[in-house]
């Protein structure tokens, strides 16, 4: 077990790079001032070093608001406000002090959209839990199919790629005209409801036509878990305590 001085004090930070990274981002982002308590709290139950962009994130910054809060990337968390980003301790229901013996059974969830999308890190069976990919490799849960899908990339490569402007392709077919204004409302604590449901055939048929309304993320997390199961899908698991 490394202590929270060695994890934070090494020659070759990841954080300057990022910073480069962030200011040159293709989509508009919001890099969060991080809770110095929760922050190092992360990094400690986690064991990485500030060298890794997971690392580096957790310690300087409360986490990332990407296409004005389309995708959340939670980090060091943003303080205990209802209206501020969770850390990534808070979001994966760390245990309150220090287990060496622990960790995240489900993978490490370290985003969501404000549809119910989920990202997450592979633990070390995915397999075991019905979930494609490699151990340590990012897998998506979509809103859409209500199915994980194995991304082919580590952690770091997932934000470049994120912030290279790669997110409108990603998102095609699931973003409506004025989905903007609409996103840019809300709080950290809420996603938007479509009704009929984004996996539904009339949904995916004219999403413009669908209605929309801001709800707590918990219930939108919540009725794509619900109905995963109804249809027969894989338990999709742990999606996050928000």
């Amino acid at each position: 077990m490394r202590g929270i001085d060695e994890l934070i004090s090494v020659d070759d930070p990841a954080w300057p790079e990022l910073e480069d990274l962030f200011a040159a981002s293709a989509v508009p982002i919001e890099v969060l001032t991080a809770d110095r308590s929760e922050s190092r709290r992360c990094l400690l139950q986690m064991q990485v070093t500030a060298r890794s962009v997971l690392g580096a994130m957790a310690l300087n910054c409360g986490g990332l608001a990407l296409d004005d809060g389309w995708v959340r990337v939670f980090a060091g968390g943003s303080g205990e406000d209802g209206g501020s980003l969770p850390s990534l301790a808070q979001v994966n229901a760390f245990p309150a002090h220090f287990d060496p013996a622990w960790q995240p059974a489900n993978g490490l969830v370290v985003g969501h959209d404000v549809l119910g999308g989920v990202f997450a890190l592979n633990g070390h069976d995915p397999e075991a839990l019905g979930r494609p990919g490699v151990p340590g490799q990012m897998t998506y849960f979509a809103p859409d199919t209500l199915e994980w899908e194995a991304m082919e990339m580590g952690h770091s490569a997932w934000i470049s790629w994120m912030l290279s402007g790669r997110l409108e392709k990603f998102y095609e077919g699931l973003r409506w005209p004025g989905w903007r204004e609409e996103v840019a409302s809300l709080s950290f604590s809420q996603g938007i409801s479509v009704i009929p449901f984004v996996w539904s055939q009339e949904a995916q048929a004219d999403l413009a036509a669908t209605s929309r309304r801001a709800v707590p993320m918990r219930e939108v997390l919540g009725l794509a878990a619900d109905f995963a199961l109804q249809m027969g899908s894989v338990d999709p698991g742990f999606l996050g305590a928000v």
